[in-house]
This record gives structure tokens, sequence and C-alpha cells, in this order.
């Protein structure tokens, strides 16, 4: 099987369905002229043209509302925010009005849109920059959330969102557009809302999605010298969360530990714990930990970012923990 780059699997995701269909388009900052701030959409505007790829004002509010009204009116729009930290702006139009369009017309119509875009941290880029919103969005009715880990994934889940019916947040990480993965030539597609077990272990679970996968995986690896068979579960999909997943790794390993970059409080970390002490109580030998972000802003200085961060060692820590 060919090797791509992350990029280039979300490329061919969005290229492969609007091949397919003339209703759907790609808009937001520099998605045209400029191949996009990260070059996933380099050459659609040269496939596609001016009305299919749209390059719009430093405006997220403006140009999601746009989007949102085109999907309410029979397109399929993809809006790109460079960032999901600008996206904060729009996040009116994504909640109230997107989230909302099926419920509040009784479900006489939908909102078929797709909003991506980098979420986390990616290095030194300051407080306002590095922020993890898969959880913010993953609490609103409506919404359907997003988050892979690999070029195989993105690329399968992204056709999916495409396609898909409901308004959908699609969560990158601008660390992993460079990252090479497998990924057939051949067509195929992702079901939303199932979890993949990327690592089978008998000892402990690891749960964790997006770049913080890494981080569970090498984690994992770390682990196995010292006899202890850890299996890593990547969420893949925040919202719905295959919960279903989790619990049959759990009653098989009896421990879990949850890795997630966004703040502690009211996070996904938090939201599995409580559903895993609903579904698999009895079966868990050890309390649920969770290893996420910090509880503060991220700063600048890179010791800072590192000791905000979770990390393998964190994680090793944490898991010894609770199995001995």
């Amino acid at each position: 099987m060919r090797e791509i780059r992350f990029r280039e699997a979300l490329r061919e995701a969005m290229v492969e369905e609007m091949r397919k269909d003339q209703n759907i388009l790609l808009m937001g900052e520099e998605v045209a002229e400029y191949n996009g701030a990260y070059k996933v959409s380099q050459g659609m505007l040269d496939e596609f043209g001016e009305k299919r790829v749209i390059d719009t004002p430093i405006a997220e509010l403006g140009f999601a509302g746009i989007g949102v009204g085109a999907a309410m009116n029979g397109l399929r729009p993809i809006v790109e925010f460079m960032t999901f930290n600008f996206a904060l702006l729009a996040i009116d139009q994504v909640v109230n009005s997107a989230a909302k369009t099926l419920a509040m017309s009784a479900g006489q119509f939908s909102c078929p849109i797709v909003f991506r875009g980098p979420s986390g941290s990616a290095g030194q880029l300051g407080a306002q920059h590095s922020q993890m919103f898969e959880n913010w969005y993953a609490n609103v009715p409506g919404l359907k959330v997003i988050s892979p880990s690999n070029p195989y994934d993105a690329k399968g889940l992204l056709k999916s969102a495409i396609i898909d019916n409901d308004p959908v947040i699609f969560m990158e990480s601008e660390m992993m557009y460079s990252d090479m993965g497998a990924v057939p030539e051949e067509e195929y597609y992702i079901p939303i809302g199932k979890a993949d077990i990327k690592r089978p272990g008998t000892d402990v679970t690891i749960v964790s999605f997006n770049k913080m996968m890494k981080v569970a995986l090498k984690a994992a690896e770390e682990l196995e010298k010292d006899n202890i068979h850890a299996e890593v579960i990547d969420l893949r999909t925040i919202r719905p969360l295959d919960i279903e997943t989790i619990v049959a790794s759990v009653k098989k390993t009896n421990r879990i530990v949850v890795v997630d970059e966004s703040w502690p409080y009211g996070s996904i970390a938090s939201e599995i714990a409580y559903q895993l002490q609903k579904d698999a109580f009895d079966y868990l030998d050890a309390p649920v930990r969770r290893v996420n972000g910090a509880d503060t802003s991220m700063h600048y200085a890179p010791n800072l970012v590192d000791a905000y961060l979770p990390n393998p060692a964190k994680v090793i820590e944490v898991v010894k923990q609770i199995m001995y």
C-alpha cells in the first residue's frame, strides 16, 4: 500500500467527493490562491475553479454564516478555519445555527456542512493559539465531532463527514500535516462513531485521539519492556462516542488511562470516566485515571510547553500507579 502525507489524505477526500457532487465546495482563508495555509487544498482551485474553492476575508463569523446559509439551501460546504482558535469568532454560527437547524425546523431540513482545521497545540504558539476544542463542540447536541490521528483515518472519516447530512466538526493538528501513513488507492469510507483498537493488550487500556495517540502508542511500547501489555484505543470520533468499544476493552484489562490534551475540567477524559463508572464499574480493579494538559493557559517558553502537555513518561507513571 502506498504512503501519503496527512495533508494529502485530506485533499484526496475532498477532491474525490467534489468530483462526485457539484454541490460540494470549499471555502476559507487562503484555501484557493495560496493553496491552503497548510497546503491541504493545493491544486484544488485549478481543478474546481473559484466558484467552488473560495478565498474568504479574515472574518470567521461572516464566512461561517455564509457556509451555514449555503448548507440550508442545498449546498454542502466545507469550511476551513486556519485554526479552531480563530473559530471562536464563528462559534455562534456553529452552535446556534448549524447545530440547531434540524431540531428547530422540526426535522424538515438539515445543515450538511463540515467545519475543519487544526486544533490543539503546535509548539511555541502561545496561549491564544494552542487550545484544544474537541470537548467544547462535543458538548453541543446536533454536532458530530471527529478528531483523527493518521492519514488513513483522516481520509476515510473526512469522506464520511462530507456526505453526512448533519454538521460535522473535523479537528486536525498542525503537527500532523506532514505525517506519513498507508492509504489505499481504492475508495473507502470509515463510519462516524466507531473507535479503533490500534494495539491489542491485556493489562491496561489506554484511550486517546488526535496527536496524543503518538503519546499513547509510545507509552505502550515502553510499557511492553516491563511486561505490561497495554491495549491502545483511538477514539477517532468524539461525538458520537464509541463507549461500547472502551467498555469491552476494560472488561478484559480491568484498568484504564485516558490521554487527552484538553484541559482536565470538563474534558473528554472526564466524560469517559463517568460513562465507565456507569457501565463498567464492576470490572474496574483501579480508578479510572487521566493524563490531561495542564489546568492553565499554554505558555510560550519551550520548557513550559513540555510541562503542559501529556507525554509518554507521564502516561507510564500513571499506568504503573494503577498496576501495582
